[in-house]
């Protein structure tokens, strides 16, 4: 009884160290340093608000994939690399830093609302050596009293340079900071169109 005691205590100790072991080995990635303020932005988008809505199938810290050549319709996750949170933070966080967005319960006088509703965020693979991050979904942008005055689609790619997690990875950040620069366009060309009225606040109203 003894000896079978101690055999099960070493399996454990073995498992419990492999498991160990297992962890470490698992990389786990963020979007990088704080992107710098876009250089054409004249003030900070700090009236309006920003909602990130993400599929619950995207909201974790898998990084996503699938196989166009082979099954197109199954998303995969990479067993040894994640995002260090889920996609949903990660992503609204990085348009805030780059355009000075507040979040749906921030402080100050809010605006309006931009809602971003994520459809896809993951690594396709055209061949097993050739693939490309791919970010779709929709912007809208809503007033003070949260009806839509104008939306588009967005629909944004980028080669990686190497088909495995870290070049996947790589061009996912790189679809993310395009995306924050096509809005602060749609935003700097809605708003010379009198269609924003007041969702600025400009660099005139800083002390």
């Amino acid at each position: 009884m003894k000896s079978l005691l101690m055999c099960l205590a070493v399996c454990c100790l073995a498992a419990c160290a492999g498991s160990a072991r297992n962890a470490s080995l698992i990389e786990a990635y963020d979007f990088g340093l704080p992107p710098r303020h876009l250089p054409d932005d004249d003030g900070r988008w700090s009236s309006v608000a920003l909602e990130v809505s993400v599929p619950s199938w995207f909201d974790s810290p898998g990084i996503e994939y699938r196989l166009l050549y082979e099954n197109p319709l199954k998303l995969r996750s990479y067993a040894g690399s994640r995002w260090v949170g889920a996609l949903g933070l990660l992503l609204s966080q990085r348009l805030r830093q780059q355009l000075g967005f507040v979040g749906v319960s921030g402080h100050g006088e809010v605006t309006c609302l931009l809602r971003l509703e994520l459809q896809e965020f993951s690594q396709v693979f055209d061949t097993p050596e050739r693939s490309r991050a791919l970010l779709q979904g929709r912007a809208s942008l809503l007033d003070r009293g949260r009806r839509v005055v104008v939306d588009r689609l967005i629909d944004i790619e980028q080669a990686a340079t190497t088909p495995d997690a870290r070049g996947g990875v790589v061009a996912l950040v790189s679809v993310s900071d395009e995306l924050g620069r096509q809005l602060a366009a749609w935003l700097n060309d809605q708003e010379k169109r009198g269609t924003l009225k007041g969702c600025r606040v400009t660099a005139a109203h800083y002390p």
